[in-house]
């Protein structure tokens, strides 16, 4: 499918990048939060769709990781929505528990200062 038509189209056709990957952004469905950002590829998004919960593709262990699979953090998604391109789609998540692997509630819990400092989010 053209560019042009996936703008316009009824149907999901996710445009996937060379390696077969699309970015996924996860927020809180009730707070709007931001809680991460990982990368889907066609697997993680079909188990997405079929479970519920967020699927999101592994680089470092490349493979499809089912997201609290192991610690029961999972992601219980409420819906999903794609670009107008169809290469990137955020996830609204209701989460069980903390989305980023340091325990933090999110990813992004750093604010970048003027100086290039870090300093955590209160």
């Amino acid at each position: 499918m053209s560019d042009a038509a996936r703008e316009t189209a009824t149907r999901l056709d996710p445009k996937w990048d060379e390696r077969g990957l699309i970015q996924a952004v996860a927020i809180d469905a009730v707070s709007g939060a931001v809680l991460m950002v990982a990368n889907m590829d066609a697997a993680a998004l079909a188990a997405t769709l079929a479970t519920g919960e967020a699927h999101y593709w592994s680089r470092s262990r490349q493979e499809v990781w089912h997201k609290g699979g192991t610690s029961g953090n999972v992601q219980r998604v409420h819906e999903i929505r794609i670009d107008c391109d169809q290469d990137a789609v955020v996830l609204r998540v209701e989460p069980a528990g903390p989305a980023c692997h340091t325990g933090a509630v999110t990813c992004f819990y750093r604010i970048v200062a003027e100086d290039g400092g870090l300093r955590t989010s209160p």
